[in-house]
């Protein structure tokens, strides 16, 4: 399914987060050759663990946008590149949840959609998880 058209606001992954993920690739292969020692097991690892890295990279450049929102619901992001529609009698709840352990303080933009559950945080939308919580209420209140 495609986003919708035209999405009357969209969120999308912060434009420096694939190249620090793809500045990480080349330091787990740069590391690996480093380290390898002849040892081959490292060199596959740090191989490995960099193809990972690469993948998530590619999958921010080749889809960017996350949540997508107009008059008829929320389109999200599902799988490497698919979109599910989210139509307004859907959507159970939108909200912001915060979580505190060991210090540190984790917020979780959550769509309940009944039969799923969409989790997004800061740099997924590269916008306060806040601001976008208010602005699905406001589409969904003027949808009718």
């Amino acid at each position: 399914m495609i986003p919708p058209s035209p999405p009357a606001r969209q969120w999308r992954v912060p434009g420096a987060l694939p190249a620090a993920k793809l500045l990480g690739v080349v330091v787990l292969v740069a590391l690996g050759l480093l380290f390898t020692d002849g040892d081959r097991v490292r060199l596959v690892l740090a191989g490995l663990a960099a193809a990972g890295l690469a993948g998530w990279a590619l999958r921010d450049l080749v889809a960017p946008v996350r949540l997508a929102v107009d008059a008829e619901g929320i389109a999200v992001r599902q799988g490497f590149a698919g979109w599910r529609r989210l139509p307004w009698p859907a959507v159970e709840a939108v909200r912001v949840e915060r979580r505190t352990r060991r210090g540190l303080t984790a917020e979780t933009l959550e769509i309940d959609a009944g039969d799923s559950l969409h989790l997004f945080g800061r740099y997924d939308l590269d916008a306060p998880l806040e601001e976008v919580a208010d602005a699905l209420h406001a589409a969904r209140s003027t949808a009718g």
